[in-house]
Parts: structure tokens; C-alpha cells; sequence
């Protein structure tokens, strides 16, 4: 649990009868990955015309390298039918990493949208680490044109 712990302990050092009180401190904290935008809001296409923004994933608190998983939404039409017409591309790859200076590597996302069918849409993409910590961002596509 994210916090800040403190611990005291005698220590004995070689065969000295002395004992030593030390105390220990530490701060836990949980990862977790802020966006930039921290919104997104892509404008109305025409049918089968593909639409893209690029967003910063900047993760903060990641001690160890974790790779990010995507979660897209799907969209039911009125017809019952669902479709995904969004997808992702990651220019440098997935992977969260530390740097030499210990601050977490931002990562450049490449969000598109492209749909054969008029739809409107508000909902959330989810970016998921490798311990299952979900962040989500918010994405919003509304009415397309009709070519």
C-alpha cells in the first residue's frame, strides 16, 4: 500500500555489548501514468476516412520496466452490430522503462479512428501495466459526416 513507513531497530555491531537504535524510513509509492492531452477530442470525417492524434503517456513511480497493454473500446450500432474503429500504434514501443536519472521515459501513442458506418461516440480508453494498474483516458468521437 502507497504510504510512508518508518521502522526502529537496535542493532549490535561485532561483539560490542553497546546496542544502536537506527531507524528506518521509507516512502511506498503507486505507480501510475498521467496523459498529454489529458483529453482527446477528434473532429467529424467523412465515412471510411481516417482520423489520428498523437498523446503523451508520461508514467510517474515506475520502479521497474513494465510494458503497456491497450484497451479499445467497441461501439454497437443501431442495427445491433459492434464495431472497433479505433486503433493504436506506439512510435517507440510499449514498454515503460527507467531512465539513469530514475524518472519514468515518456511514450508518444498514436490514436486513429476510421468507419465505414456513422457513429457518435463517448467513452475511455484503457492503459493497463503489467500488474493489471488501469489508467484511462478519455476519448471522445462524435457524428460523422455522411459522404
Amino acid at each position: 500500500c502507497p504510504g510512508t513507513y518508518a521502522a526502529e531497530m537496535s542493532v549490535c555491531l561485532n561483539d560490542n555489548p553497546s546496542r544502536y537504535k537506527i531507524t528506518l524510513s521509507g516512502t511506498v509509492k503507486s505507480p501510475k501514468i498521467d496523459f498529454d492531452p489529458p483529453c482527446l477530442m477528434l473532429m467529424p470525417v467523412p465515412l471510411n476516412v481516417k482520423t489520428e492524434s498523437t498523446i503523451k503517456i508520461i508514467p510517474r513511480d515506475y520502479l521497474r520496466k513494465s510494458r503497456i497493454q491497450v484497451e479499445l473500446p467497441e461501439i454497437e450500432l443501431k442495427d445491433g452490430n459492434r464495431i472497433s474503429p479505433f486503433s493504436v500504434q506506439f512510435s517507440k514501443g510499449k514498454d515503460i522503462i527507467l531512465s539513469s536519472d530514475g524518472t519514468n521515459m515518456e511514450l508518444s501513442c498514436h490514436i486513429n479512428f476510421e468507419s465505414s458506418c456513422p457513429v457518435s461516440f463517448l467513452g475511455n480508453i484503457f492503459f493497463i501495466d503489467k500488474n493489471e494498474n488501469r489508467s484511462f483516458y478519455a476519448g471522445f468521437q462524435y457524428g460523422m459526416i455522411l459522404v
